[in-house]
């Protein structure tokens, strides 16, 4: 069925069959230079439901920033019917900085949904909520781990919810964790107004990697085709296994400060007693085992090569329930 009626976003109007690059300045920076988001926008003539792939909430976290980058330099995102937005970098103030935070050092992700007249974070996630999220039905945010730790691809959804699992079996990543929404995070407010949001993890803060943007990429098409969005020229890959589910999981400390040596155990099942890594100090007088507490899968390892006694190194699945502070 054909569809007439325009969609607004940040008073600009889209017809249907039509495309456009929104560009979006809520502040300039302190010398007064302009900063746009840009907000891209792509039609169909045919109604359909309206998708958003977003990416760069934290400013550092690259790898999610180039999968939507691929989504639209690949042309995914032309929709067979419905429309596809998507938002590469929203915050395009702590990309410019390859930092995290806004320049105000509040988490965007933390204060949704925002308030008109508060910290420019704040402002920002306020306008994301009044303009973007009234217009979706679904969204695939997408993410990085943080401070060096790598997060093997996987998809992160409420439990108890059978709409987002069923997606997360469309979507298809490695792993898909059950992950409880926090407060004044974007998936929390998306949750609360009846948007179907996935949350993809993959790969790690300033960094890109191809292997993880792939799987991005692999899902959004599965998503996209399950939608009947996804434009027939696009090519499907079927998945070759069904996506791990974990409930449960423990972050494994480093015991003591020193170097650590990984032994590129992420992704992979590893049994009690496995070493995981090394942890020596500079002047080779000693050198301690990292080992698996359990048998579980590594769903994020710390790649910094300095850590302290405390820090998180590997974040290992559980089949049954734990104390976790992280």
């Amino acid at each position: 069925m054909k569809n007439s009626k325009p969609l607004v976003i940040f008073g600009e109007s889209i017809l249907p069959g039509e495309h456009k690059t929104i560009n979006v300045e809520i502040a300039r920076l302190h010398t007064t230079t302009k900063l746009n988001i840009p907000v891209i926008v792509r039609r169909s003539k045919l109604e359909g439901p309206v998708v958003l792939f977003s990416a760069g909430i934290h400013g550092d976290e690259i790898n999610g920033v180039e999968v939507v980058r691929q989504i639209i330099s690949k042309k995914i995102n032309r929709p067979q019917r419905g429309t596809i937005i998507c938002i590469p970098i929203i915050n395009m103030y702590g990309f410019v900085n390859k930092s995290r935070e806004f320049p105000d050092g509040r988490d965007l992700n933390r204060v949704f949904p925002g308030s008109k007249k508060g910290s420019l974070a704040s402002r920002f996630a306020y306008h994301i909520v009044e303009e973007i999220l009234p217009i979706i039905d679904y969204a695939v945010d997408f993410h990085a781990g943080g401070a060096s730790r790598f997060n093997v691809p996987q998809i992160r959804i409420t439990e108890n919810n059978m709409e987002l699992k069923l997606l997360a079996d469309i979507f298809n990543a490695p792993f898909t964790l059950y992950s409880r929404n926090i407060g004044g995070s974007f998936r929390n407010t998306c949750e609360k107004a009846g948007i179907k949001m996935l949350l993809f993890e993959g790969g790690k803060s300033l960094d890109i990697n191809d292997a993880v943007a792939n799987e991005g990429i692999k899902g959004v098409k599965r998503l996209l085709d399950y939608l009947n969005m996804l434009d027939p020229k696009h090519i499907v890959e079927p998945a070759i296994e069904s996506s791990i589910y974990i409930k449960y999981s423990v972050w494994l400390r480093a015991k003591c400060s020193g170097l650590l040596h990984d032994y590129n155990m992420v992704g992979k099942f590893v049994t009690k007693g496995t070493i995981l890594a090394i942890i020596t100090d500079p002047f080779g007088k000693f050198e301690q085992k990292v080992k698996a507490p359990h048998d579980g899968y590594v769903i994020n390892a710390n790649h910094s090569p300095i850590v302290y006694e405390g820090d998180a190194i590997y974040h290992i699945s559980k089949n049954s329930p734990v104390n976790d502070d992280e």
